[in-house]
């Protein structure tokens, strides 16, 4: 019973997210950026749907796949600098909406399943090498997402493409985006070595 629990676990995460997806696009801001934004999200449900039956991943790494969804889904449907963060913002006296970092940070927390793969797969024999793996290489993705966004807005050039940018006229918006990934990457090491030193 336990392990049927377990396995139907991600595709509650799916029927949910499915849902959302759905309600975000009826109520989308503007449905370009809807579409770009959600375009990774596509990208990867699809791709770990593809994999399912090859590799399974563990209920942790799918549910810190799903949060991070969730978080892109939302941003997709305000655009990241519109959704309603003002609580947040007052409460630290931020000018800024700064959701976007927050899901800049779930980004890294995938830190996590790079390193259940690589070390799951036996690409690297230890827990050291994967996690280092893990954290390099969402320090690599975030660097290519940044350098994403400015094409596209640089192609785009109007508005849809300065809401996909999402600077919101930080010249270190980029840097810190970064930062964020790279600390999100760090917190999904930790979530590894512990939920790998559990199982042991």
């Amino acid at each position: 019973m336990l392990k049927h629990k377990k396995q139907i676990f991600p595709l509650i995460l799916l029927g949910v997210l499915a849902v959302l997806t759905c309600t975000t696009y009826y109520h989308a801001y503007d449905v370009q950026v809807w579409l770009s934004e959600m375009t990774s999200v596509f990208v990867l449900v699809a791709l770990f749907g593809l994999t399912y039956r090859k590799f399974r991943f563990s209920n942790t790494a799918y549910f810190i796949l799903f949060v991070w969804c969730v978080l892109q889904t939302i941003g997709a449907q305000y655009t990241f600098e519109r959704v309603p963060f003002d609580f947040v913002s007052d409460l630290f006296g931020f000018e800024r909406n700064h959701y976007d970092r927050l899901a800049h940070f779930a980004v890294g927390c995938c830190s996590f399943l790079v390193s259940e793969f690589i070390y799951r797969k036996k690409i690297v024999s230890t827990k050291t090498a994967a996690i280092c793996f893990g954290i390099i290489s969402i320090m690599a993705l975030a660097n290519a997402w940044e350098l994403l966004e400015w094409v596209y807005a640089e192609v785009d050039g109007g508005p849809a493409g300065l809401a996909f940018l999402g600077s919101q006229g930080d010249i270190w918006d980029a840097q810190k985006d970064m930062l964020m990934d790279t600390l999100g990457a760090l917190l999904g090491a930790l979530i590894f070595y512990c939920f790998t030193r559990k199982r042991q």
